[in-house]
């Protein structure tokens, strides 16, 4: 039973990081319109 709890746990903490990261994609494509993969805090130089 704990080897199932241990599991799910996992599942579900590594599922809300993809989340986060899909969810980071389609908040800069709705804003900008353009596909970007920089998550960077610099800009162009």
């Amino acid at each position: 039973m704990t080897t199932f709890l241990t599991l799910l746990l996992n599942g579900l903490s590594l599922g809300a990081i993809y989340a986060l990261i899909a969810l980071g994609f389609a908040v800069i494509f709705k804003a900008s319109e353009v596909v970007s993969f920089m998550h960077g805090s610099r800009g162009p130089e």
